[in-house]
């Protein structure tokens, strides 16, 4: 089975780890074209650096959640 890809914001160091040791590839944001999911710090962020972005990836809004909360929603968002 192939090891689904993650794209963190490199703000979230601790969701980074965790992923990791979960055994998810983790990617930069900058590759979240390219991910099955894509994990950022808020959705009023401009994550990409320009007006419109298209993905097929779900994308996870992680203001106020912990580490261990925002990889629980990465995994029920990849089933």
């Amino acid at each position: 089975m192939q090891q689904a890809k993650i794209a963190v914001d490199e703000n979230l160091t601790p969701v980074r780890s965790l992923l990791e040791q979960a055994g998810y590839q983790v990617v930069s944001i900058a590759d979240m074209s390219s991910a099955d999911c894509a994990v950022v710090t808020g959705g009023s962020d401009n994550v990409m650096g320009i007006q419109t972005t298209s993905t097929k990836s779900t994308i996870v809004a992680a203001p106020g959640m912990t580490a261990e909360e925002i990889v629980a929603m990465v995994e029920n968002s990849l089933r």
